[in-house]
């Protein structure tokens, strides 16, 4: 599949596609909270149409740190990193096959309190 994004990049294979979101203003308390997070993954899942293979991996790291967590899917993987104590969070969600862009600042408004997302989204593949 050949592809031009506009950057000026061409594309002779696209591998698929990657959002790095930057989470600001975040409610520290939802930030510590696994049920937060895990209800989070479950929706971006649901929307996005992804296949989780295996069991989602959580680590809790003891005050005042947050919690990193991933998800292995058929199409790649999901992960997160929070800051509580900075009010941050550090999400990924890697395709393999093409997907809508979900509406990430008001998700993660609702689940977390954020205040402000920076999405970028990559295309990933081998270029021309």
């Amino acid at each position: 599949m050949l592809e031009s994004r506009g950057s000026g990049e061409d594309w002779t294979l696209t591998t698929g596609q990657e959002w790095l979101v930057d989470v600001s203003g975040c409610s520290p308390e939802r930030l510590k909270s696994l049920a937060v997070l895990v209800a989070l993954f479950e929706e971006l899942i649901v929307l996005m149409e992804l296949k989780v293979v295996g069991q989602p991996q959580w680590h809790v790291f003891p005050e005042p740190g947050g919690i990193t967590g991933l998800t292995l899917l058929a199409e790649s993987h999901l992960s997160i990193h929070t800051f509580p104590e900075h009010g941050f969070a550090a999400l990924n969600v890697y395709c393999c096959r093409p997907r809508v862009c979900p509406d990430f600042p008001a998700l993660l408004a609702r689940h977390l309190g954020a205040q402000s997302s920076h999405v970028r989204e990559l295309v990933r593949g081998v270029k021309a």
